[in-house]
């Protein structure tokens, strides 16, 4: 018995030990599981209960400078699925996936996904949604988002920009600012039981989404508007390969406007080809600015009193420098004249030797202290810095072509900027787009105009206006002139610099910075209209009106009072006096570059008609008289035109072209250079407009330059020494 109680008692003890260790364990892991692994459980408890839906928080709009909404956002709904809650994935993928237009089996996709929460499609249109609802799927949801609307489609896009999907800047001011304009997102916070129905008084916690700053502009929407109509009707004109315009208040350095050609609708961007919305041409494109860039010189020279108003110059109609010599676009030079006229009349010549004469140490220090070189810091992404031949590498020769605005590339932004420092008293501005932010209509920051440098004195400025209105008034400016106020400006011809170097034939860019009042600017503008089509490419012929219609409409429109004596000066065919008769000279198979330089030297004007580079007829006739001023009409033909064998084919004229150039010229239209000696073409062995059968041999003659004739500038092998200068600008 005694035994019996004994066995059990340890039997007993065994079980409790036994039961104590299991408890023992069971209480570490239960403490375990809590104390250590505890939050996580809880996090993931949550995920299944909790559905956290993200509310996006409204962008802020943009505004003109007078309040005007130029952007906008509007609410659209947003479909998301909670896939474990759809019932049938494959019934509903084919339902949505019609109306979405989707693929079925990508919304199938979406349906089936691990996970607790997936976008189907974001930012869809009303009607879409409204048909999504009517069809009650279960796991189905909406959310309210907003989608960026701009209300002008093709006003200033490349400055406005566009956002993404995501309420992201992708380009522009909506990008610059994009953390300004996002605002903070929200989100709402709804429990669900396990068959996915939400928790009547159960966890609904909704944290509201902090809309973005509203961003007021320095543009104005109608002097954008200005500068919109005016591209549009150049591009019809002219049909560039892209024209741009910048109109700028010279006070502030604040951009009034900014267009550009070709533009494209930023609310549908995606349809636009990339290389129309990728860049913004008026901060990006690198091109070298021709004779506008004589308001730097001038202005460099009288700040550093190197020259006067007065001074004496002597043009032949070139200038020798470093063997080579630099010629005037009008044929025999201009003769004496005094600096103020070396301005009005765009003389080369006078130019290089004041840009000599000043010196490449002040030279550089000009050019480095108006900005150019470096970006000016206007906030848009993409802003290039032009380029600018290193200063110890810099020899007379480029000195002299500088000065004349060649052999460096710069900016529209740079340009535009420097003109703008000449007419704030000589002193540069960072330009400036944004000037205020604000939040539910309330000024959050004002952001004040910031002066970068003194580059010239007030008198300085005063004086070089003065001479810049004589360019507009009497000089090769003249197609700028406002009637009722005091216009000043310069035009400028450039020809296109090829990516591997050197000059593309018969491309060009024509632009012309001007501004007004000139006695107290209120606006300053530049226009550059890059490669024009049908002959004409001359600054003063194809920008130079551009900048009238804006500046015209816009002095009016910000109630400037006009001067009722200033009346468009008459252009000398217009003079009622008598005018000499002059020989009109064949031009008939001459590349229209020469034609035109063979009519300008006589005092003739011109037209084109038809397509080509060859000159095919001539309206008169060669050796007929007419009055000084009128208009030849020139019929071309395209140089292409290889003929087949046997097929007559027109002899072009040579003479004056390079070895290379007439070579080239030959080749395109089936003919065989013959070349003899060096240098320039001096005669040839077919006389020109012969007609002659394809594969025919011209042996051409080729002698260097006499000291009367002009050699063009030898281009480099760097990037900087590539930016030589032809130095043909017939017409600035």
């Amino acid at each position: 018995m005694y035994g019996t109680n004994m066995g059990m008692r340890k039997r007993l003890t065994w079980v409790l030990i036994i039961a104590s260790g299991f408890f023992v364990v069971l209480m570490s892991r239960l403490a375990w599981v809590q104390f250590v692994h505890g939050g996580e459980l809880q996090k993931k408890a949550l995920e299944v209960r909790m559905r956290d839906i993200p509310v996006e928080a409204k962008r802020g709009a943009i505004l003109d400078c007078n309040g005007n909404e130029l952007v906008t956002s509007i609410s659209v709904d947003s479909i998301y699925a909670t896939p474990g809650h759809v019932k049938d994935p494959q019934e509903a993928a084919e339902k949505i996936a019609p109306i979405l237009g989707m693929d079925v089996d990508k919304v199938y996709a979406k349906l089936t996904k691990k996970s607790s929460f997936e976008w189907i499609k974001r930012k869809v249109d009303n009607k879409a949604s409204q048909q999504i609802r009517d069809l009650n799927l279960a796991g189905i949801g909406f959310v309210e988002e907003s989608k960026r609307y701009y209300l002008h489609p093709t006003l200033a896009p490349h400055v406005l920009g566009f956002a993404g999907t995501d309420n992201q800047g992708l380009i522009g001011i909506e990008k610059s600012y994009d953390a300004e304009l996002r605002g903070q997102a929200g989100r709402i916070v709804i429990e669900y039981d396990a068959a996915g129905r939400q928790v009547p008084e159960a966890i609904h916690q909704y944290i509201p989404p902090k809309p973005g700053y509203d961003l007021v502009l320095t543009i104005d929407e109608t002097i954008q508007y200005f500068v919109e109509r005016e591209l549009d009707k150049v591009v019809a004109q002219y049909n560039p390969k892209f024209a741009l315009a910048i109109v700028m208040d010279p006070e502030t350095g604040g951009i009034l406007a900014m267009g550009n050609r070709p533009t494209f609708d930023p609310n549908r961007w995606m349809e636009a080809p990339r290389e129309v919305w990728d860049k913004n041409p008026a901060i990006w494109y690198n091109y070298e600015p021709g004779s506008t860039f004589k308001i730097v010189t001038a202005a460099s020279a009288l700040e550093q009193g190197t020259v006067h108003p007065g001074d004496s110059f002597y043009d032949p109609g070139f200038i020798k420098v470093a063997d080579h010599n630099l010629r005037c676009w009008k044929a025999g030079g201009h003769g004496s004249q005094t600096f103020a006229e070396v301005v009005q009349n765009s003389c080369n010549p006078g130019f290089a030797e004041v840009g000599m004469e000043l010196g490449k140490d002040n030279f550089y220090k000009y050019i480095k202290a108006f900005g150019f070189g470096s970006p000016m810091g206007i906030n848009l992404p993409g802003e290039s810095g032009g380029i600018i031949i290193p200063q110890k590498q810099a020899t007379n020769l480029n000195l002299a072509i500088m000065s004349i605005g060649q052999s460096i590339a710069v900016t529209p932004i740079q340009l535009v900027s420097a003109a703008a420092a000449v007419a704030n008293d000589g002193v540069l501005m960072r330009p400036q787009l944004v000037k205020e932010l604000q939040y539910n209509g309330k000024t959050i920051e004002k952001i004040k105009p910031e002066k970068v440098r003194e580059v010239v004195s007030v008198e300085t400025s005063r004086q070089l206006r003065s001479l810049l209105e004589s360019v507009v008034a009497e000089g090769t400016g003249s197609n700028a002139f406002v009637e009722g106020y005091r216009v000043g400006g310069k035009t400028g011809t450039a020809q296109v610099v090829g990516e591997k170097g050197g000059y593309v034939s018969g491309k060009y860019v024509a632009s012309f910075a001007g501004m007004a009042p000139v006695d107290d600017p209120k606006m300053v503008a530049l226009v550059v209209i890059a490669e024009p089509q049908g002959g004409s490419y001359y600054g003063g012929v194809v920008a130079a009106p551009v900048f009238q219609g804006i500046a015209r409409d816009t002095l009016r429109y910000l109630g400037l009072p006009e001067i009722p004596s200033q009346k468009k000066p008459k252009k000398p065919w217009e003079v009622e006096t008598p005018v000499a008769d002059v020989t009109v000279p064949n031009v008939v198979s001459y590349t229209l570059d020469e034609a035109v330089k063979v009519l300008k030297a006589a005092g003739l004007q011109y037209q084109t008609s038809g397509e080509g580079n060859i000159v095919n007829k001539q309206m008169p006739g060669a050796g007929g008289r007419v009055k000084y001023g009128t208009s030849v009409i020139l019929t071309l033909q395209p140089i292409k035109q290889r003929g087949k064998e046997g097929e007559l084919i027109t002899v072009p004229m040579l003479k004056g072209l390079t070895i290379k150039e007439a070579g080239n010229l030959l080749e395109e239209i089936g003919l065989r250079l013959v070349p003899e000696g060096s240098g320039l073409a001096v005669t040839q062995s077919i006389n020109p407009g012969t007609k002659v059968t394809s594969g025919t041999s011209v042996k051409v003659k080729f002698a260097p330059p006499s000291d009367n004739e002009v050699v063009q500038p030898p281009s480099g092998g760097s990037e900087t020494a590539q930016i030589q200068s032809n130095l043909l600008n017939p017409y600035e």
